[in-house]
């Protein structure tokens, strides 16, 4: 499905002509028509990065391995010229040249150009043309006569494309097209070096096998994949298209890179840009329109996307995506959704892009395993769930820093409302629940209320309770919290000597919660993976909610409206510092 979808999107591109391509052609010899040289032009400029090696042109292009395969009227020193390079042998500089100079008479005889004839002429003695003291002998070499690139002709462009269409081939079906024709041992087309990352700089091979065990039915490199010459170009230059163009492209952070279009064009679609910065505005838009029902501007067209990473001169592929527009759009509204979460600090809701919650799952950004973000992008884009091996690596964080940030939350809540449970149908999860008939979250909770209560009793406290416990604790309750609670009491005691305003507020707190425990009837033994994700919500919804609360008495006390329970919030908010 995908090399027919790019053979499809291939027609809608200006494509140059067959076996053309953009490369860097650094000089430019001037021949009179009789083939008398008229100057060479270096065309390169160290300082211009877009130039260094040289102007980029359309010219003729194919796939070169070790063997002789001169390339018309566009190719280095020791093939249009016959000097080699240091370390070049003789025999080959004299065999390549050779094979030069015959492509050349082919050409000639084929077109009956006089500019071909003129560059024939050239080779004839091309010792009486002064070559630049820093001549390059990599560098590609082009001709021009009479101010007309020779390569820009139809007639040399119809014989490059003759002289290289499969000749003594299997003729099979094309896998793309469908129709029996010749098809390619090997695609004659690269995809560029430096699209995919990883790949070679000389260009990645999208079909391609060089192992038994990639090889069936006697079928062996790009026969594993039967193409013909015209759709094997079309796809490779219509991938290359789309990644070499920013607003079709994005890089995954992970080593791959990932290219997307629509079956029709249509504008101001650009999900990418949505799920890697996540503006609030523009995803609060999006969740109108899904919520509506009528996604604005936008026709059931189909949206594609294909992530692909590099292994030596392959492309791998990573991940197919084929939905429909509408389809797209409203799985990223239901993403954006079920990853909504409370800001700690500022008591709006928060969205993360897929560099964020990706991030939440390891300590350095740097670490970001490949299938992390890819799972977090198939689930954006076509609503499927959330692995759980999200959730285990998030729930991991938390344990190992002692700590939820947003991030965490926010993963943690994608994961557990993707699931094949449908907790959707419940509540929405992004701020407190306190009723919520879940173990693992009742005893979040209950844990971060701890937590206000010792840094309440012993300001500036070193190793606190969560740094000690709170690892275990989400995993194994019953085993923590019993001793917990026993050692708040001391804490309470403390507080309502010192400061009985914060004993008061800490007080009901803290029964507040544990008013919810006999629904869970004791503290559980050990935690599922899914009640230890439930168990960082809790803490973290709690913490955001005491932080809520103590926000919203301060804003009546500045009214002029705080009550006396008003006066015993703000008392609490200005003991925890955590």
């Amino acid at each position: 499905m995908l090399l027919q979808r790019l053979r499809e999107y291939s027609e809608r591109l200006d494509l140059p002509p067959t076996l053309y391509d953009h490369v860097a052609l650094r000089y430019v010899i001037d021949l009179a028509a009789d083939g008398t040289p008229a100057g060479i032009t270096d065309t390169a400029d160290g300082a211009s990065a877009s130039i260094r090696r040289g102007v980029r042109r359309l010219a003729p292009q194919v796939k070169r391995t070790v063997g002789i395969k001169p390339l018309l009227l566009a190719d280095n020193a020791e093939y249009t010229l016959g000097l080699g390079r240091d370390g070049s042998r003789p025999d080959r500089v004299m065999a390549v040249h050779a094979a030069y100079l015959d492509l050349i008479e082919r050409c000639l005889a084929s077109t009956k150009r006089q500019e071909v004839a003129a560059v024939a002429a050239f080779l004839a003695r091309p010792q009486r043309l002064p070559l630049p003291s820093d001549f390059d002998r990599g560098a590609l070499i082009t001709f021009r006569v009479d101010n007309a690139f020779v390569i820009d002709l139809p007639a040399v462009q119809a014989f490059w494309a003759n002289e290289n269409a499969p000749s003594g081939s299997q003729t099979m079906q094309c896998l793309i097209c469908g129709y029996e024709r010749p098809v390619m041992e090997r695609l004659q087309a690269n995809i560029k070096g430096g699209l995919i990352p990883g790949g070679q700089t000389s260009g990645t091979s999208l079909i391609s096998a060089n192992a038994d065990a990639f090889e069936s039915y006697g079928l062996k490199a790009s026969l594993t994949a039967p193409t013909c010459a015209d759709c094997g170009e079309r796809f490779t230059k219509a991938l290359n298209a789309l990644l070499g163009d920013e607003s079709s492209r994005a890089r995954l952070g992970d080593g791959s890179v990932m290219a997307f279009w629509t079956r029709e064009p249509v504008s101001g679609v650009n999900f990418f840009d949505l799920l890697n910065n996540a503006r609030p505005e523009d995803v609060e838009t999006m969740l109108r329109s899904v919520r509506s029902g009528r996604p604005a501007e936008i026709d059931p067209n189909r949206f594609y996307a294909v992530a692909l990473s590099a292994a030596g001169g392959r492309a791998v592929l990573r991940e197919w995506i084929d939905v429909t527009l509408p389809e797209a759009q409203e799985a990223i509204g239901t993403w954006f959704a079920r990853q909504r979460i409370v800001d700690a600090v500022t008591g709006a809701h928060r969205y993360f892009g897929m560099r964020a919650l990706a991030g939440a799952t390891v300590r350095d950004l740097r670490e970001i395993s490949p299938p992390t973000t890819r799972a977090l992008l198939r689930a954006a884009l076509t609503g499927d769930r959330a692995p759980d091996s999200l959730l285990a690596a998030a729930v991991r964080r938390t344990q190992a820093e002692h700590r939820v940030t947003a991030a965490h939350a926010a993963l943690i809540k994608l994961v557990l409302l993707s699931s094949v449970e449908g907790m959707e149908k419940g509540p929405d999860m992004s701020a407190l629940q306190p009723e919520l008939d879940s173990p693992g979250y009742q005893c979040g909770r209950l844990m971060a209320v701890l937590e206000s209560i010792q840094n309440a009793a012993l300001p500036g406290v070193k190793a606190g309770i969560t740094d000690r416990y709170f690892g275990s604790a989400s995993s194994s309750p019953a085993g923590v919290f019993p001793r917990l609670v026993r050692g708040a009491q001391p804490h309470l005691g403390r507080l309502e000597r010192d400061r009985p305003a914060a004993q008061r507020a800490l007080q009901a707190r803290l029964e507040s919660v544990l008013d919810q425990m006999p629904a869970i009837k004791a503290f559980p033994r050990v935690l599922t993976l899914r009640e230890q994700g439930m168990f960082s919500l809790g803490y973290y919804h709690q913490r955001a909610d005491d932080r809520a609360r103590a926000r919203a008495a301060a804003e009546r006390r500045r009214a002029g409206a705080a009550s006396a329970a008003d006066a015993d919030e703000l008392e609490v908010s200005e003991g925890d510092e955590s």
